[in-house]
């Protein structure tokens, strides 16, 4: 039998339900992208520094990571219909007082909400679809799916720069409303009530699990604004996150009505697949994250005309989703798929990386659409690789193990990247002043034709701004390397994972 005849409470295969619970997965990953372009008006209108302008990005992602692997947990208390429903109006709550807030303070608090309803999102939406399909039309629900989960974030700074520049910062959070209003009334009235349940609470399991998680959230979104372990903070973080972790895999190891199913995991399929998850996290988010400060803050692009330049990226994502999903996972082996996703998805990182201060618009967007066809040979396939072999009681759990590897890894790349920019600065820096003294010849070559001098303060100012320029440009060419090559670093992982059973009779649910 497949998962969806076995699952008494799967909705049928009815598009409202299916364009409501992709609306709602939008939802959750939209946010944590289409804010990026607006914090520089949110740091104006509150006069508030750097540091406490990140907090406003990673108190979202926090309380996120944190709540998404108890969506398996919350679905046997509460059941399905009523935890997303929940999950939706709470998402709209505070998303309209992020929109009214008028402190620092009040919209961080908000941004916390935000993240802990918002969590359940892309967990129910990925498992109701997967009740939605039969077993060999998955590939199409993973299409449908990837639509919001991976092209969404995409677009989310496009989206973000129009609604800033139109209207105001505020906008990008009212847009919530209407999508999250629609979504709900199409999921009232397709999915079928549940009861509630009482279950066993394993509240050493969730302390522990909420401590690791959280601290190493926290030391990732903090690590770069504090040099890293140079900071008790980040030290503290880092200790509590390695030694929560130890106590809560060793003691929930072999423990049945732990706060997580770690039996999942020995799955080779599922556990392959969140490994290679996780670096398709680093290498997407870590670009796209990196992305921004590289087209506006260097190469001096405007507002929207940097936002457009994902454009082509989300476009190439979306056709390769649905032509993957449609055509090409049931008809080719879907590891196959992957490991020609990693490739493109690598490859057109690199075509970042080799790019120089004067890149055009199609010089940057093009290794974007190559990239974006690579989002949707990997993204497609490796969910239903995924969840090949999970029966339908395990789904929503297996999907919130999922989608936090999806955003650790992401988190993961967004540390990393950010350190890799700002220590090869550095580092370019130095190397490149170093040979600018007045004897090298080189210097007086640059600076003739423009009537300066290296003693000269207008000369040396010219001097400082191109070592400057040039210094910024080498470490966004060592990131972009570093990312493309965290997309082929997986390419190993694609050996672990079990080739889906093929035929007229779907594969029997383990």
């Amino acid at each position: 039998m497949t998962a969806a005849e076995l699952a008494p409470s799967a909705p049928k295969a009815r598009w409202p339900i299916i364009l409501a619970v992709v609306l709602t997965a939008v939802l959750e990953v939209l946010d944590s992208t289409i804010v990026n372009v607006a914090l520089p008006h949110m740091k104006a209108a509150f006069g508030i520094t750097n540091e406490q302008t990140i907090w406003i990005l990673t108190s979202y992602i926090v309380a996120s990571v944190v709540v998404m692997p108890l969506t398996g947990f919350f679905v046997r208390m509460f059941g399905r219909r009523r935890l997303i429903t929940t999950a939706i109006l709470g998402f709209m709550l505070f998303s309209a007082l992020c929109g009214l807030s008028q402190s620092v303070e009040m919209i961080v608090f908000c941004r916390l909400g935000q993240g802990l309803f918002g969590a359940f999102l892309i967990p129910l939406s990925q498992s109701i679809l997967f009740d939605s399909f039969p077993r060999e039309k998955r590939g199409q629900a993973m299409a449908l799916f990837g639509l919001g989960v991976v092209v969404a974030p995409v677009l989310g700074p496009t989206l973000g720069a129009i609604l800033t520049e139109t209207f105001s910062w505020r906008a990008v959070f009212y847009v919530n409303l209407p999508i999250a209003g629609f979504a709900l009334l199409m999921i009232s009235g397709e999915l079928k009530k549940e009861d509630s349940k009482k279950v066993y609470i394993d509240w050493v399991g969730l302390g522990l699990m909420v401590f690791m998680i959280g601290a190493l959230q926290l030391m990732l979104d903090q690590g770069q604004s504090h040099d890293w372990f140079a900071s008790p903070l980040i030290q503290i973080s880092g200790f509590i996150a390695v030694v929560s972790g130890l106590f809560f895999v060793v003691r929930g190891w072999g423990l049945k009505r732990n706060i997580v199913d770690f039996s999942l995991l020995t799955d080779r399929s599922f556990a392959g697949a969140n490994v290679a998850m996780m670096g398709f996290g680093v290498a997407m988010f870590g670009t796209l994250a990196v992305l921004p400060l590289f087209v506006q803050g260097l190469l001096g692009y405007p507002v929207l005309e940097a936002g457009y330049l994902f454009m082509p990226r989300g476009i190439a994502a979306g056709f390769s989703m649905v032509v993957t999903g449609a055509v090409l996972v049931n008809r080719v082996d879907p590891r196959l798929l992957v490991a020609i996703g990693l490739g493109l998805t690598g490859y057109g990182n690199l075509m970042l990386a080799s790019l120089n201060l004067n890149a055009g618009f199609w010089d940057l967007a093009l290794p974007g659409v190559v990239a974006g066809f690579g989002m949707g040979l990997f993204f497609v396939p490796m969910s239903t690789l995924a969840f090949q072999n999970i029966g339908p009681d395990k789904q929503d759990e297996a999907s919130g193990i999922y989608g936090v590897t999806r955003s650790l890894g992401s988190s993961i790349g967004i540390a990393i990247i950010g350190w890799q920019v700002a220590a090869r600065t550095q580092f370019h820096w130095a190397t490149l002043s170093a040979s600018l003294t007045a004897y090298n010849p080189a210097v007086h070559a640059y600076l003739a034709p423009l009537g300066l001098t290296a003693q000269s303060a207008p000369g040396a100012a010219q001097l400082s701004a191109q070592v400057a320029a040039q210094a910024s440009m080498l470490a966004f060419q060592d990131a972009f390397w570093l990312t493309g090559w965290a997309a082929f670093a997986m390419l190993p992982v694609v050996l672990i994972l079990q080739r889906p059973k093929t035929g007229s009779k779907a594969a029997p649910v383990h």
